[in-house]
């Protein structure tokens, strides 16, 4: 007899076991649909007691192995269909052979062998029946081996077999209805093993039911679905520069599409604070009934913002790489510096394929969350193994400090057999923070015990928040954030904070930096009094010094500093990682008088004008071609282009004397556009008398105001010139003063010299 390998397109919708690899892990089980549900009861109800033998007779192929299958459960092995023999004269399925799910061996992969090892489950088991349908349409049953080559289960273990996981009619009908109350998996789970009497009587596992609820949740979105994209449709009509795209049928089945939108705001706050990201994923997991996942940032003064929000009922590769190629699009293809995500495989593909060139970290706090379920017998067994796995990720400050501290922690409570920890190790370079300090990740400090950062709608979704309502509860975070943040802004204009220090540093970051900001800046500067900085090679233009605080000599920190440009660099990264000088950059600056802070370590993002002088271009943010007809939108544009200019023409002398000329010729030219402008309205309102006498008064007014403007220009440009020479000669004068005192130094010194010769004598 020919055997042909199994048919799964075929085969697929009338099985409720495993047809291909046996394998009894990540069952993805959602109930086939159809007459094999009804019946699978009642077969199995009418096998109890029966044992196989050759030449007994089913109707049909399903009810043979139906009949095995339950015939497995109470022995305790899990069964798999094989192969089978077709018809030559109609191509119809005549003999079929199921299995034990151990028999065979798994056959080796080569080259494109998943990365992944995966469990041996199959040893050469010889058990199965063969059946083959006979002339009078029955199915008998030709050949029988009873015997394993392998322990049977348990029946209290049964129940974790792939082949006897089923969730039944009854059972689905109560997680609907208790998912549907906003409860999880594991709630979901503990009700259930209560009403079945125990966990063995459950007839599946968290798993399945996990799997189940996914699939349930994507089947109910459709009715919400719909308001939402009329909701966005409303808004974009409202709002030119609001954007969102759909992929898929979001609408038809309710099961394969996505949606994704960002408002203007989203999208201007983006070129500011664009530089890192995080995909916030927390809303998919199945405790939330709304799979959202918005795109999230850091403001000026350290708080969330938002870029933009997806609602995800397909979460294959291919849709998170959609919906990251239409985010980066909606954000004028402007790459981040850095992107946050879970550490979900089908992520990290998506962000590798979309995001190139920039660095992906993964959530540490997903990451620690994780381990308490993975480790579990670890964290129970030994309380201060949470403490020390904390600290090897969180207070190493070399690589070298992790890798000891990370051989010693898995030697001592013997975790090199973990699969779970050794896959979290090779991919190290991606959460450990000890990797990442030379990129920026936008925190104020590397060393934090979690880089999680807090939820742009934290308060307003949670598990029994539904479709409809999410559109409400979105509206009221928007507005919230934007009440805190201008109540930052003002805190920050109107609280002058509390100088610790007479630097001159400290007051010029006092009126630079918003208020988070400066108050970490000046923590670093108190730090600088107890991290003295000594020199260790002078290169010329470049000095490496050498800082340690008081009484940790063994924890020093080299920085090199380029004395011709004010360019240093620390190898703790906190500049890179953070954009905040370090104490150690500082004490550096404290002991070669560099009494401010140079502009080049002014990072923007954190200063109070971080929403100034950016000129967005208004074709790649998708707005209206008769945008710029507004005079709003106009005078918008003219002034941070000239706060831009005036930035600029400020740094120097010789800038701001081009500056100057340049504004002059400017001036002209507008003056002669205006004419010219004035003169064309003449002539098209010619024919109207009164309207003429309307225009050729506006004209006046709008002279006289122009003249009024120009003349503040120059009395600005004047004072803007004045002020530049009292800086120069203020300059002057203080290196003079620094002179005189290094004078004054080296003459105590001498003379001090001199008297401890005389006491020798």
């Amino acid at each position: 007899m020919d055997f042909q390998p199994l048919n799964l397109e075929n085969e697929a919708d009338d099985m409720d076991f495993d047809i291909s690899s046996g394998e009894e892990e990540g069952l993805d089980l959602e109930q086939p649909i159809g007459d094999y549900d009804d019946n699978y009861d009642l077969v199995a109800a009418n096998s109890t007691n029966l044992e196989p033998y050759e030449s007994m007779e089913f109707d049909s192929e399903q009810a043979a192995r139906i009949f095995y299958n339950s015939y497995a459960r109470r022995i305790g092995f899990s069964s798999r269909v094989s192969v089978y023999q077709r018809s030559r004269r109609d191509g119809s399925i005549i003999c079929r052979q199921v299995v034990c799910s151990r028999e065979g061996f798994r056959r080796q992969g080569g080259e494109n062998r998943s990365k992944r090892q995966r469990t041996v489950t199959r040893v050469g088991c010889k058990a199965q029946m063969t059946v083959k349908k006979q002339a009078s349409g029955k199915w008998a049953v030709t050949k029988l081996v009873k015997e394993h080559n392998h322990d049977l289960v348990p029946p209290d273990k049964v129940h974790c077999l792939r082949s006897h996981r089923h969730v039944s009619g009854p059972a689905r009908s109560l997680i609907d209805t208790l998912q549907a109350a906003g409860m999880g998996p594991s709630g979901v789970m503990s009700v259930l093993i209560k009403e079945s009497g125990g966990i063995n009587n459950v007839g599946f596992t968290k798993v399945d039911c996990q799997n189940y609820m996914s699939s349930s949740r994507q089947r109910t979105l459709g009715s919400g679905g719909q308001f939402v994209f009329d909701y966005l449709k409303q808004m974009q009509a409202e709002d030119p520069g609001f954007f969102f795209a759909i992929q898929g049928d979001f609408f038809d089945n309710n099961t394969s599409g996505n949606i994704f939108w960002a408002d203007a705001t989203s999208r201007m706050n983006y070129t500011y604070f664009g530089d890192t990201v995080t995909f916030d994923t927390t809303y998919r997991t199945n405790r939330y009934r709304v799979p959202f996942a918005p795109f999230t940032g850091l403001n000026h003064h350290g708080e969330p913002v938002l870029f933009g929000c997806a609602l995800l009922l397909n979460e294959s590769e291919s849709s998170f790489v959609w919906l990251f190629q239409t985010w980066l699009s909606a954000m004028s293809d402007h790459h981040p510096i850095s992107i946050t995500t879970d550490q979900d495989r089908i992520i990290r593909s998506a962000v590798a394929q979309v995001f190139t060139g920039t660095r992906h970290r993964f959530c540490k706090w997903n990451i620690f969350k994780e381990a308490q379920e993975k480790l579990s017998h670890i964290y129970h067994s030994f309380p201060s193994f949470e403490a020390e796995f904390l600290n090897c990720i969180n207070l190493t400050e070399t690589i070298e400090e992790f890798e000891s501290c990370w051989e010693i922690l898995v030697e001592k409570y013997n975790l090199g057999d973990n699969e779970w920890l050794q896959s979290m190790y090779n991919v190290r370079q991606q959460w450990v923070p000890v990797y990442l300090r030379d990129t920026f990740f936008g925190e104020m400090c590397i060393m934090q015990s979690s880089d999680s950062v807090k939820s742009f709608f934290d308060g307003y979704i949670n598990t029994s928040t539904s479709t409809n309502v999410l559109i409400k509860q979105y509206e009221k975070a928007i507005v919230s954030r934007y009440e805190k943040e201008v109540k930052a802004d003002y805190d920050t204009i109107n609280n002058a904070p509390v100088l610790k220090t007479p630097s001159p540093m400290e007051k010029q970051a006092a009126v630079y930096y918003t208020r988070r900001s400066f108050i970490k800046f000046q923590e670093e500067l108190v730090e600088t009094l107890a991290n003295p900085a000594t020199v260790v090679e002078d290169r010329g233009m470049e000095i490496i010094y050498r800082v340690t605080k008081f009484g940790e000599d063994h924890k020093a920190h080299f920085i090199r500093f380029n004395v011709f440009e004010k360019k240093v660099h620390c190898s703790c990264q906190m500049f890179e990682f953070s954009g905040i000088l370090c104490r150690h950059i500082l004490a550096v600056f404290r002991v070669t008088n560099v009494l401010t802070l140079p502009s080049h370590y002014i990072l923007k993002r954190w200063t109070r004008n971080a929403k100034s002088g950016v000129v967005l271009d208004d074709q790649i943010l998708g707005l209206p071609a008769n945008y710029q007809e507004s005079s709003t939108a106009r005078y918008e544009n003219l002034r941070c282009k000239a706060i831009s200019f005036v930035e600029e023409g400020a740094e120097s002398v010789y800038v701001y004397n081009v500056a100057m000329d340049a504004l002059r010729d400017a001036s002209k030219k507008v003056e002669s556009a205006k004419q010219q402008n004035i003169t064309k309205r003449t002539l098209v309102d010619g024919d109207d008398d009164q309207e003429k006498v309307n225009t050729s008064g506006n004209q006046i007014g709008l002279q006289s105001c122009l003249v009024d403007e120009d003349r503040k220009i120059l009395e600005l440009s004047a004072e803007l010139e004045s002020a530049s020479q009292r800086c120069e000669a203020y300059r002057a004068k203080l290196l003079a003063v620094l002179r005189d005192m290094e004078e004054q130094k080296l003459k105590i010194s001498v003379k001090v010299h001199s008297v401890r010769l005389k006491c020798k004598s």
